[in-house]
């Protein structure tokens, strides 16, 4: 039962400590939108997005004001772009870009996510010109979102995609250099990406799920964090005793939302992901957490493993909490979507490298990263393969969203606004892996893909 003191605790972490549901996202599948005919084939896309979701904003706004918890954004994922693309005789990737784009703003929703490719053993009818339009399809169009699977523990990694990927992100970045090069912003590149994530950019509705359904992302760095702050000095089996209480309050807020938006839309319940997701706001910060632990700055030795536990923690407190578990499911660490991690990055303290280690344990990968105007497509395509081994290796979902800063260098700043934040330009290796990612082929899978 809940208490008066239940109750307050929760108004205190909405009031002061960031604590909101981060967005609602509704899948919708399109595979019976498939037609020969594009333009047959766009219209049925827009009817079926603008039919199903044509309530989703007005529905969670009332659930906010009855409710009094935020929700930051409202969603849509769709069955990946490239999918339905294959039935085409005119596989015109762009005019369904801007088909989403139009249903994404009939609908009122903050983005769209599902202008993807699923090419992580080779690539089938559609999954080319799907990925040659990104770019184009980024620049053209402001809530659409991109993500490619390139990679997983089962297949391995397709290297030729690989190579591809790195001249679309800098081609992204290239045609939206008059606006910060927000294009790859809202692209990423993944390896073992789920399909019932609801953040984005990598948010689809895989070909697995139901015809529709509710997904919900929960956040609350700021009230993790203020927990710590009040339990003082502590070891740290208490600190990850006092994260998986927290996790779990948040994600029964998460859940609670998940069912009253699923019943209300009378659309079926996906999953709850429990991933604790920064913002820019200051006192809602991940990398404020590992300091909170005992870090002087996020990214000095010791992060690693603090991020370890952090992430072990919200799973362990959040599971428990939540019918269904699902998506990505654990800490973000989106540099420019994160005040200590931009803050961090601008001192020196948080480098590629150690950026890199600590993907190893936590939800995503290297997110939100500005990198050099100058750098060339291969080392992009590198850094998305040493990246997707670390998920392959680890049977975990690991991605790559770094943006281009188009003329300028370390040290110069991008801003995008709103949830994607601002941050430094920060350093890469000057050495070349240009041979290495010209080779092409696939990278084996590990003898993990053997447990049957």
């Amino acid at each position: 039962m809940l208490n008066a003191r239940d109750i307050l605790e929760t108004i205190t972490m909405i009031q002061d400590e960031h604590l909101d549901v981060r967005t609602i996202t509704m899948g919708i599948s399109l595979l019976d939108c498939c037609h020969s005919d594009v333009d047959v084939m766009c219209q049925r896309v827009y009817d079926k997005i603008t039919r199903y979701a044509k309530d989703l904003v007005s529905t969670g706004e009332q659930i906010e004001k009855e409710f009094g918890i935020p929700i930051i954004n409202k969603r849509i994922s769709v069955t990946p772009a490239a999918m339905i693309l294959a039935s085409c005789e005119d596989k015109d990737a762009v005019k369904l870009a801007k088909t989403l784009e139009k249903a994404a703003v009939a609908c009122g929703v903050n983005f769209l996510g599902g202008f993807s490719a699923l090419v992580q053993k080779g690539f089938g009818p559609g999954d080319r010109e799907l990925i040659e339009a990104i770019p184009e399809a980024l620049s053209v169009t402001d809530h659409i979102c991109s993500s490619v699977n390139i990679g997983s523990t089962k297949t391995g990694i397709n290297m030729d995609a690989v190579a591809m990927m790195g001249h679309v992100v800098r081609k992204s970045a290239e045609l939206t250099a008059d606006r910060d090069c927000i294009g790859p912003a809202k692209l990423v590149v993944f390896c073992n990406a789920p399909e019932d994530n609801p953040f984005m950019a990598g948010a689809f509705h895989g070909a697995g799920e139901p015809d529709c359904v509710i997904n919900v992302g929960v956040s609350g760095p700021g009230v993790v964090r203020a927990a710590l702050a009040k339990a003082g000095d502590c070891d740290l089996t208490e600190v990850a005793d006092i994260i998986k209480k927290t996790a779990f309050k948040i994600t029964r807020m998460g859940q609670l939302v998940a069912s009253e938006a699923s019943r209300r839309l009378g659309v079926p319940f996906g999953i709850v992901d429990l991933s604790l997701a920064p913002t820019p706001a200051i006192g809602d910060s991940v990398a404020h957490i590992l300091e909170e632990m005992g870090l002087e700055a996020c990214g000095c030795h010791g992060t690693t493993a603090a991020l370890a536990l952090l992430n072990d923690a919200v799973k362990k407190g959040g599971v428990m909490a939540s019918s269904h578990v699902g998506g990505l499911s654990g800490a973000f660490i989106p540099v420019t979507e994160d005040a200590g991690m931009i803050d961090a990055a601008r001192s020196g303290a948080l480098t590629l490298n150690k950026l890199e280690a600590m993907t190893a344990v936590c939800s995503v990968g290297l997110d939100m990263i500005n990198i050099p105007g100058d750098t060339p497509a291969e080392v992009i395509s590198a850094i998305i393969a040493d990246e997707a081994a670390i998920g392959m290796v680890n049977s975990k979902t690991t991605a790559v969203r770094v943006i281009p800063a188009i003329g300028k260098g370390v040290g110069e700043e991008l801003s995008f606004g709103g949830l994607l934040g601002s941050g430094p330009v920060m350093p890469l290796s000057t050495y070349s892996p240009a041979k290495f990612i010209a080779r092409g082929g696939r990278i084996p899978a590990p003898m993990q893909s053997l447990k049957n």
